[in-house]
């Protein structure tokens, strides 16, 4: 095995040697959400191009509402709820897989009765996410499902 390779093992509530963090430090568009950074934020990960990351979204709780201009994929690996993208609602189960175009609004609910956990693969150089404004969501969501559900 090469010196930084490396198995992460699951623990009861997380992951061995990986700490949770707080989902985000500063705002209040997000409930009950809690982030496991697994790979590419680490020393001696400096190979890695990506992050690799779980997030955990208590039942009733949700992501920030946001866009930016790299794209990212999620897979769900626990649980329900629904994502909005864009104008559009989606329900999300167990094994879905989500990719989030540049500049797309998205918002994560655990909203069908149950915590929702996904893993969440992004570039490990990239923008900071930008919060849409009341202007911006009536531009790209009107009167839609979508709308009435996001959260800022």
């Amino acid at each position: 095995m090469k010196p930084n390779s490396k198995v992460i093992r699951k623990a009861k509530q997380g992951w061995e040697t990986v700490q949770p963090k707080v989902y985000k430090t500063a705002g209040t568009s997000f409930k009950d959400i809690t982030r496991f950074s697994l790979l590419g934020e680490g020393e001696n990960e400096h190979e890695l191009n990506m992050q690799t990351r779980v997030f955990r979204v208590l039942e009733g709780g949700y992501s920030s509402l946001e866009y930016h201009r790299h794209p990212h994929s999620v897979m769900i690996i626990e649980g329900k709820g629904s994502v909005i993208l864009g104008d559009e609602v989606h329900d999300l189960n167990t094994f879905d897989v989500v990719y989030i175009s540049p500049e797309t609004l998205h918002q994560f609910h655990a909203d069908k009765g149950a915590p929702l956990s996904f893993l969440c693969v992004v570039d490990r150089y990239r923008d900071r996410p930008a919060v849409p404004d009341e202007k911006m969501l009536d531009e790209i969501m009107g009167d839609s499902e979508a709308r009435r559900k996001a959260r800022l």
